[in-house]
């Protein structure tokens, strides 16, 4: 049985995590500020923060499937490509067009898959 909590913290973590990678990776291309471009450093030893939620993220989300990797993989992936078409659109102006659109309801699809399909455990 899917334990619901679990699986809603599992993706809260996924989802704080893909926000804070977004600006790690892409904070360098933001107009407003050089902040990220100057303080590398910085940046790149907040991976160490950011790897918590993604470890967070996995358990939680294993313990929310019942003890299976493979949806956690997906769910992690899903939530990744839709937090980072908006974070590029609202930041970057770069329009979603249909190719990024069929990936996104792709990327829901996979979720919704990996949490309302029910299979048997091996």
């Amino acid at each position: 049985m899917i334990i619901v909590k679990d699986l809603l913290i599992g993706i809260a973590a996924f989802f704080v995590a893909h926000i804070l990678t977004f600006y790690q990776l892409n904070g360098q291309f933001l107009k407003s500020t050089d902040w990220f471009r100057k303080n590398e450093i910085i940046v790149a030893a907040a991976g160490m923060i950011l790897s918590f939620f993604y470890i967070w993220g996995t358990k939680y989300t294993v313990n929310g499937m019942e003890g299976m990797l493979w949806p956690a993989r997906f769910i992690g992936f899903g939530v990744g490509m839709i937090i980072y078409a908006i974070m590029v659109n609202y930041h970057f102006n770069e329009g979603i067009n249909a190719k990024t659109w069929v990936s996104l309801v792709l990327s829901f699809l996979l979720i919704c898959i990996q949490v309302l399909w029910k299979t048997k455990q091996a």
